[in-house]
């Protein structure tokens, strides 16, 4: 195999080796996908002014994130159902992120389960909530991640139905047979039924809670005592509601461009919630990021550190 010299060269290869619906259910976005290729387009007009002659012979790249000492402001996002990609999924995922001395977060969709993940050995870990209609769902979910060793819940705030992924429902997609949302097993949520357009949607559209409100965050604080993330932020009137709510923290994301079509890329929107959270909590950064330039882009913009999907990992393994 050709020698892989940067993040980009993985999908070429993720499309030669993944069965289709598999591929475009991790590389499409929402409609005309036009904020999906923006968010990748927004990180090319922004250029360096470099400054020359500083010494840089001593190079620290290590950060913290709410406390945690991490060997550089790049951590892994909830990515779901990563065993499609690969049989060992999360399991590497997780394995990789400890040994780059990095967070994972483990998305609620996961087909590994809170205590699989943590069975991999030591490692900063993050888990990424849904919120379900049943409440009970929610709450078991989240002290499991508590038992298990979890250090920060990632509130998903931008999908209170799913965004109408148009490859998804070209190919009816359905989590295959062999696999299972293996968190929601034992609540026999785990598994997603065959529809005639998306099967995630419809799964979404039974499940997931359209009401969740700003109270919600309120009342995820009232049921645990790990620091609350709200991922899905776009525009400074919702960073400073964010911050009065008690959140520790903010994710700039527009959820890999696979819900509503027409936002802005995510490093667009940056400055505005970093204004708008008034330095009173981390601001962070996902979608777009295939470089380090991206990355040190997101910082210089205000960014406290970014995150970047995990399904590269996987396919390269």
């Amino acid at each position: 195999m050709a020698t892989i010299t940067n993040v980009t060269e993985y999908q070429a290869i993720a499309k030669q080796k993944l069965p289709k619906m598999v591929y475009d259910y991790y590389a499409s976005g929402a409609e005309d996908e036009w904020s999906l290729s923006e968010n990748r387009n927004a990180f090319t007009r922004i250029l360096f002014r470099p400054r020359i002659l500083i010494d840089v012979s001593k190079i620290d790249m290590t950060t913290t994130v709410l406390g945690f000492k991490i060997s550089m402001p790049i951590m892994i996002a909830p990515t779901a159902m990563q065993k499609m990609a690969h049989p060992e999924g999360e399991y590497a995922t997780a394995r990789a992120a400890s040994a780059a001395g990095t967070i994972m977060t483990l998305s609620s969709w996961a087909t590994s389960s809170v205590e699989e993940v943590a069975s991999t050995g030591p490692g900063i870990r993050f888990f990424q909530l849904y919120v379900y209609k049943d409440r009970n769902v929610v709450a078991q979910l989240v002290r499991r991640a508590e038992r298990a060793g979890f250090k920060a819940i990632a509130l998903t705030v931008d999908t209170p139905r799913l965004g109408r992924r148009e490859a998804d429902i070209k190919n009816r997609f359905t989590l295959p047979p062999f696999l299972t949302l293996k968190n929601f097993e034992g609540l026999d949520l785990g598994k997603m039924d065959e529809a005639n357009d998306s099967g995630l949607a419809s799964y979404v559209a039974g499940q997931i809670d359209r009401s969740l409100s700003w109270k919600d965050v309120q009342w995820l604080q009232t049921i645990t005592s790990l620091p609350i993330l709200v991922k899905g932020v776009l525009t400074a009137e919702d960073a400073r509601i964010a911050v009065q709510v008690g959140a520790a923290g903010i994710i700039v994301s527009n959820h890999g461009a696979r819900q509503l079509d027409y936002v802005p890329a995510t490093i667009r929107a940056l400055e505005e919630v970093v204004k708008g959270a008034q330095g009173r909590v981390p601001v962070f950064l996902d979608g777009g990021v295939r470089r380090g330039t991206d990355v040190f882009k997101a910082l210089a913009l205000g960014a406290s550190g970014i995150f970047v999907s995990s399904i590269q990992s996987c396919v390269h393994n």
